[in-house]
């Protein structure tokens, strides 16, 4: 039996699609490791949901309420059926104490969450749509992609940009279509190759200089 069985027969769960794991807002009593599948992460803003992050396999989540002892400042939701472990306090607190490398691997993980909510907050700064759009992409190029023949690959699911960027579900799709035809992306479903990331910079400035001054 491999470690990640052993570890699932003692701390595992399977969830189905669309099982609420937890509320922002409530009292947090465990954090969560995804074996498999995808949860998603979402915030309650101006009453909208907004997507936060949507998390695979060997990600965790759900930490932050037990280290602060504070109500969850975000919700989950399964996205696709999930193998989780739910972990409780104490036992979190034992492997910390226990493994410095979960330690270090932790703390690397919070301070890249905290670069993501940084750039989140610069995204919504953008008064152009169309900017919020390629400032994503932008942005998953350099924290959650993958290399490839081409450039650099990245997941990039356009029914969820409404709740994550504010922007219709059409124009994304018409950002991308341009950005296709100029030549900066290739897109087949929920994929996104980018080229070259230097280009798409300079596109987004001229997005953003174009919405300042407009059709000269």
């Amino acid at each position: 039996m491999g470690a990640e069985e052993t570890l699932f027969q003692r701390f595992g769960k399977e969830f189905s699609k669309g099982t609420e794991l937890f509320r922002e807002g409530e009292a947090g009593r465990e954090m969560y490791v995804i074996q498999a599948g995808k949860v998603s992460i979402t915030k309650r803003v101006r009453d909208v949901e907004k997507t936060l992050a949507v998390l695979g396999a060997g990600e965790f989540f759900g930490e932050m309420a037990i280290i602060s002892n504070k109500p969850r400042n975000a919700s989950a939701v399964v996205n696709e059926d999930a193998r989780l472990l739910v972990i409780d306090p104490k036992t979190f607190e034992a492997m910390i104490r226990g493994n410095a490398e979960i330690a270090v691997r932790m703390i690397k993980t919070l301070a890249g969450r905290l670069s993501e909510a940084d750039a989140q907050i610069e995204n919504l700064l953008h008064n152009d749509p169309a900017s919020r759009v390629v400032h994503q992409i932008i942005l998953l190029s350099q924290t959650r992609s993958r290399p490839s023949e081409e450039g650099t690959e990245i997941d990039f699911v356009v029914r969820e940009m409404p709740r994550q960027l504010g922007v219709g579900e059409p124009a994304v799709r018409n950002v991308l279509d341009r950005m296709i035809r100029a030549g900066l992306i290739s897109r087949s479903g929920d994929r996104v190759t980018v080229y070259d990331t230097a280009k798409l910079h300079d596109f987004l400035q001229y997005l953003e200089m174009k919405w300042k001054f407009g059709d000269l």
